[in-house]
């Protein structure tokens, strides 16, 4: 069976899309075969997806298709390749309205069994990312939010205080830092 791997965010724009994009193409490189989906009906993701994997992407949009149809889709389309990668939508937990998961990269994940990447965006905060993880770890337990990854931090040092900080308090593991880039976000 493939292995398959949900990159989530706090929020949108937090660098889901960026990161996504990053394993696909470092997994790609290392030989294996990768087959990415995203949630919901985007069309643009997608695109992006099929450039860094060099495979067509899928949408696994779980409100207007249903829970058998996104299983079916992953099954299908992923069952010649090493590894899924699925980048989720908006915030986890975020849906077709708030008062359930509905549509949500959450409740993808949880069809799937498959494990959560959490991207969270530190460029104003430190130990308060720890918060954060903590807050969607336990918001919903069924959710295996396993690994971390900690965007737009200011040098190496806010990364080690970050990491040590979830490390400390979660059960997520922190798995990598991405340097903030003033000059991408000015454009």
């Amino acid at each position: 069976m493939t292995r398959v791997l949900v990159v989530a965010g706090t929020a949108s724009g937090v660098g889901k899309t960026s990161v996504t994009l990053g394993l696909l193409s470092a997994l790609r490189r290392r030989g294996l075969r990768v087959q990415a989906f995203k949630v919901g009906p985007d069309f643009i993701d997608p695109g992006l997806h099929e450039v860094a994997s060099g495979r067509a992407s899928y949408n696994l949009d779980g409100w207007m298709c249903g829970r058998e149809a996104v299983l079916a889709t992953v099954a299908r389309r992923a069952a010649d390749a090493d590894v899924a990668i699925v980048e989720g939508v908006m915030g986890c937990f975020d849906g077709i309205d708030g008062s359930s998961d509905a549509g949500s990269t959450a409740q993808v994940a949880r069809w799937l069994g498959a494990p959560v990447v959490l991207v969270v965006d530190a460029a104003a905060q430190s130990r308060s990312a720890a918060a954060t993880v903590l807050g969607f770890e336990r918001f919903d337990p069924a959710l295996n939010v396993a690994a971390v990854i900690v965007n737009r931090v200011g040098g190496d040092t806010h990364a080690r205080w970050v990491s040590e900080a979830i490390r400390a308090a979660c059960r997520a593991v922190p798995v990598g830092a991405i340097p903030r880039d003033d000059a991408w976000w000015a454009m």
